[in-house]
């Protein structure tokens, strides 16, 4: 069993072997310490100078990647928790998205901005927070987000493939989770992936009552929500994680679903959810019973206490309960 943030770790050090144009950035990366998640750990020891700690400046940090990326290298920066990616917004997004289009000619930037991001863990209003929607629909930017379903190395291959500024969500909770393999869940479901998106369904179930769409940090909350939804409502639900999150990929299969919900933790109010609801309502108006449903977390600050945090953020109960009165 290989856990998320060993896979990424994983990742890294193949990405890094085989290519020595990529440099690695952030607070912290370089050994012994090996980054808060322990995502960087052996790489500073390993790749020496092309893995660099560096002083507590998110603008900065984001400001030299994009230089290196400019000048034809390709960076890996890492912000230690995306709350503070705020604090790089101006470089990533007057900087380095504009870069790749505003000198009179395409110029590839390959940036990978690696964001730590969600709650569940107790961390408190700074420290748990799911950003992306601050950053959808910035001309030059794409957003991913690591899957437990989606190969790592392949997703860095894809970004910086791009040659624009990408930034790469991973779920903090996910880092413990172990990746799937074999195409199988649990006993009940089953995935595959074709290209950005991983789908998970019920074997025998051609047409399901609901389609799930989620970010990768949402995921596990997904699935203790289908499986509650089958055993206890006899609701069947397949689940669609695309990895790629803006622009959105092709989405399969929702054309044969009663419904569709798309759930996030992202706070409400111009979320990526509803950017995903405008993407969509085009192509399945015919097919709609009613308008997509729309999950985010609670309009409020992230609480450090647990009980208080689970109100906040969006739990399998919630999705199980609105899923329930969608289709009633």
């Amino acid at each position: 069993m290989t856990r998320v943030s060993e896979h990424l770790n994983h990742a890294l050090h193949d990405l890094m072997e085989t290519d020595p144009d990529v440099h690695l950035l952030g607070e912290d990366v370089s050994d012994p310490y090996g980054g808060a998640f322990k995502v960087t750990r052996g790489l500073s020891t390993r790749f020496g100078d092309r893995v660099r700690s560096t002083p507590l400046s998110e603008g900065a940090i984001a400001g030299v990647g994009a230089g290196l990326a400019l000048a034809g290298r390709k960076a890996i920066v890492e912000i230690m928790f995306a709350d503070f990616v705020a604090l790089a917004f101006d470089q990533i997004v007057n900087f380095a998205a504009k870069s790749t289009a505003m000198y009179g000619r395409p110029v590839p930037i390959p940036l990978v901005v690696r964001c730590p991001s969600g709650g569940n863990r107790g961390y408190g209003p700074t420290h748990s927070q799911s950003p992306q929607k601050h950053f959808i629909g910035v001309p030059g930017l794409s957003l991913f987000e690591m899957t437990p379903f989606h190969n790592a190395g392949e997703l860095f291959a894809r970004m910086f493939a791009l040659g624009r500024p990408c930034l790469f969500f991973e779920d903090k909770v996910l880092y413990t989770r172990r990746m799937y393999e074999g195409g199988v869940v649990d006993d009940l479901f089953r995935y595959e992936v074709a290209g950005d998106v991983a789908r998970v369904r019920l074997d025998g179930v051609a047409e399901p009552d609901c389609a799930i769409v989620v970010h990768g940090g949402m995921v596990h909350r997904a699935l203790d929500a289908m499986r509650l939804l089958l055993l206890e409502d006899d609701i069947a639900c397949e689940l669609l994680v695309p990895a790629r999150l803006h622009p959105l990929p092709e989405l399969p299969g929702l054309e044969r679903a009663r419904h569709v919900c798309v759930v996030e933790d992202g706070s409400e109010g111009g979320t990526w959810g509803a950017e995903v609801a405008r993407v969509l309502h085009p192509r399945l108006w015919s097919s709609l019973r009613r308008p997509i449903t729309l999950l985010s977390a609670a309009d409020s600050v992230i609480p450090a206490a647990p009980h208080l945090e689970r109100e906040v953020l969006v739990q399998p109960a919630r999705i199980r309960d609105a899923i329930v009165e969608a289709l009633s």
